[in-house]
C-alpha cells in the first residue's frame, strides 16, 4: 500500500491530492494512507491480492454486477420428460455403436423432432445428456428401457409393446434435481467409461447366452461359488435389466434356463471369477492343499538341480548343463574353472539333500497338523464319522473288482427303463372310495410363488443337470414372471421337458481306492 502511495500521480477518490514521486517523507505516506482508507468502500472489504480500489477502471465493477442480471448464464428447467427424450435421442443417434463420434448431429435432429418447442445447441444438449448419465437420475432399468426403445432389437419388436407398461415408473421426486443450470464440460471421462462399462457387460451377457445355446449340458462349465461382495451384487443387478429382452422371446422352460445359465456365466466372466471349462461329467477337484503342492514343487525343481549337478560333476559338459550349474552358483564367488571345483559341488549338492529332508519333515509336520486339527473338528460335530475313518479297512474278498460298464448298465436299467406297470382290480375299489372327494381347486402359479420357492433355497446347493445354483435364479428377477408362466403351461399341459426329468446318481464304491462312477438317469416312465 505505501508503495501505490509512493508512485501514484494525480486526484485520489474523495478529492485529495495524492503526494508526488519526489514526496519520501513519513507525513506523505500517511497522508496516502489516510486517503486511501477513506476511498474503501465500508462494506466490502478488499482482498490483500486485489489492487486498490482507485485501480480498478471506471465502470468494470458495475458490468460484472450486472452481468447476471442481464446477459448471464442462462437457465432453463428440465423436466423428466425432456430427459427421458434427451436419453432416447442419444441411444437413437448412438445406435448400439461404443466407438461413434460423430453423434452429436444426429441427436440434436432426434431431440428436435421429439421436442419441437425446445431451443437448445448440440453442445448443451450433449452436456445435458452427459449431466443424466453422470448423475444416475435414472436407474439401469429405466436407462434399459430407453435404450430399447431407442434401438430395437430383432427379438424384441414383436412384444416391445407388451413389456413396456410392465416396466416401474420413475419416481416423481426426480424433478427436484431436473432444474439444473447448463454449463459446458468437455470433460465427458466418466460417462464415456460408465457407457464402455454398460456395452462391456451387454456384449458379454449376448457372447455368453449364445455360447450357452450351442452347448449340450452335459458340456457346460461348472460355475463357480462367487463371493457374496457388493460389486458382485452390483454385476447382477446391472446385468437384470438387460435380460428382458431375451426372456421375452423365450418360449419354453430349456430356453428360458439355457438365458439364465448364459447370465450366470457372463458375471462370472465379468467380475474374473475362474470358471472350469472341462465340463461337469467326471471331472473331481484336488484335495492336495495349496502349501503342500508349493513344498512339493521346490522338492521337484531341487532334485532336478542336483541331478544337473552330478552330471556335471561326472563330467558332461553340455551348454544347458553348464548353464543350470551357472545359475546354482550365481551370487558367490564360485567359478566353474577353480580347481576346487568338484568339492563345491559335493557341498552344493549335500546342501540341496538336506533341504529335501527339511521340507519333507515340514510336509509330514503340517499332515499331522492337520489331520489332528480335522479329527478334533469331527469330534465335536460327527463322532460316527471320526470311529468310522479311524477303523482300519477291512480286507475285501480276493475276486475282480466289478467292471465299471456293467455296473453303469445295472443302474441304468433301474433308473431309464420305461416301465408299462399293470394295475390290479384293488385300484378300482380304491378310485370308487375316493370319488366323492371334493377335487382340489385349480394351482395358479403366482411370479410371488416361484420369489418364495427362490428365496427358500439354500444359495450354493449342488445343482441339477443344468449346472444352475439357486443365487442366479435369487439375484435374476426378471426371471420370476417368465418362469410362473412357462411352469402354469406346464402343469396345464401335464408335459415337462426332460431337463426335469434326468437326474444324476452318484455311485460311491466301499474301496476307497477307486474312483467314484456318475451315471445320468431319467425318470420319466410310461
Amino acid at each position: 500500500m505505501m508503495e501505490y502511495g509512493r508512485t501514484r500521480k494525480g486526484p485520489l477518490p474523495g478529492g485529495r491530492q495524492g503526494a508526488s514521486g519526489a514526496g519520501t517523507g513519513r507525513g506523505s505516506m500517511r497522508t496516502t494512507s489516510r486517503a486511501r482508507g477513506a476511498a474503501r468502500p465500508p462494506s466490502s472489504p478488499s482482498h490483500p491480492s486485489s489492487p486498490p480500489a482507485g485501480l480498478v477502471s471506471a465502470g468494470s465493477s458495475r458490468a460484472q454486477q450486472s452481468a447476471p442480471a442481464s446477459g448471464g448464464v442462462r437457465r432453463m428447467r428440465w423436466t423428466t420428460q425432456m430427459n427421458s427424450n434427451a436419453l432416447r435421442a442419444y441411444f437413437g443417434a448412438k445406435g448400439g455403436e461404443t466407438g461413434c463420434l460423430a453423434y452429436r448431429a444426429r441427436m440434436h435432429r432426434l431431440f428436435a423432432e421429439l421436442e419441437p418447442s425446445l431451443t437448445v445447441t448440440e453442445q448443451n444438449l450433449a452436456d445435458r445428456v452427459r449431466y443424466i448419465l453422470r448423475s444416475n437420475i435414472f436407474d439401469v432399468a429405466e436407462l434399459e428401457r430407453l435404450r430399447r426403445e431407442a434401438v430395437p432389437s430383432s427379438d424384441e419388436n414383436a412384444t416391445a409393446e407388451d413389456a413396456a407398461p410392465q416396466m416401474v415408473e420413475q419416481p416423481a421426486n426426480v424433478d427436484a434435481a431436473v432444474n439444473t443450470q447448463v454449463v459446458v464440460d468437455s470433460n465427458d471421462d466418466g460417462t464415456v467409461a460408465q457407457e464402455l462399462e454398460l456395452e462391456h457387460m451387454r456384449s458379454t451377457l449376448e457372447e455368453a447366452i449364445v455360447e450357452t445355446r450351442s452347448t449340450p449340458l452335459e458340456n457346460r462349465p461348472r460355475l463357480p461359488r462367487i463371493a457374496l461382495s457388493k460389486r458382485n451384487r452390483a454385476v447382477v443387478r446391472a446385468l437384470n435389466p438387460m435380460l428382458v429382452t431375451y426372456l421375452e422371446a423365450s418360449r419354453d422352460l430349456c430356453k428360458t434356463d439355457s438365458i439364465l445359465f448364459g447370465a450366470a456365466l457372463a458375471v462370472c466372466r465379468i467380475i474374473g471369477a475362474k470358471v472350469s471349462t472341462a465340463g461337469r461329467a467326471t471331472g473331481h477337484s484336488s484335495a492336495i492343499p495349496a502349501w503342500r503342492r508349493r513344498i512339493e514343487e521346490r522338492i521337484t525343481k531341487a532334485r532336478a538341480l542336483i541331478g544337473r549337478l552330478i552330471c556335471f560333476r561326472s563330467g558332461n559338459n553340455r551348454p544347458r548343463i553348464v548353464r543350470t550349474v551357472r545359475m546354482a552358483f550365481a551370487g558367490t564367488n564360485v567359478s566353474l574353472s577353480q580347481p576346487d571345483i568338484t568339492q563345491k559341488l559335493t557341498e552344493r549338492i549335500d546342501d540341496l539333500k538336506q533341504r529335501i529332508a527339511a521340507w519333507g519333515k515340514r510336509i509330514r509336520r503340517y499332515t499331522e497338523r492337520s489331520t489332528r486339527f480335522n479329527q478334533n473338528r469331527l469330534f465335536q460335530s460327527d463322532q460316527k464319522r471320526l470311529y468310522e475313518s479311524l477303523e482300519r479297512p477291512m480286507v475285501s474278498g480276493t475276486g475282480p473288482a466289478p467292471n465299471q460298464a456293467d455296473t453303469v448298465a445295472f443302474w441304468r436299467g433301474l433308473w431309464s427303463e420305461p416301465v408299462n406297470h399293470s394295475e390290479g382290480p384293488w385300484t378300482e375299489v380304491v378310485a370308487s372310495q375316493c370319488a366323492g372327494i371334493t377335487p382340489m381347486d385349480p394351482v395358479i402359479i403366482t411370479p410371488d410363488d416361484v420369489a418364495e420357492a427362490v428365496r427358500r433355497a439354500p444359495n450354493w446347493k449342488s445343482p441339477g443337470l443344468d449346472g444352475l445354483h439357486h443365487y442366479w435364479l435369487k439375484g435374476f428377477m426378471m426371471c420370476h414372471s417368465v418362469l410362473a408362466r412357462q411352469f402354469q403351461e406346464g402343469l396345464n399341459q401335464n408335459s415337462l421337458p426332460s431337463l426335469f426329468t434326468t437326474g444324476i446318481t452318484h455311485l460311491v464304491p466301499k474301496d476307497q481306492g477307486k474312483p467314484g462312477i456318475e451315471i445320468q438317469f431319467d425318470t420319466t416312465t410310461n
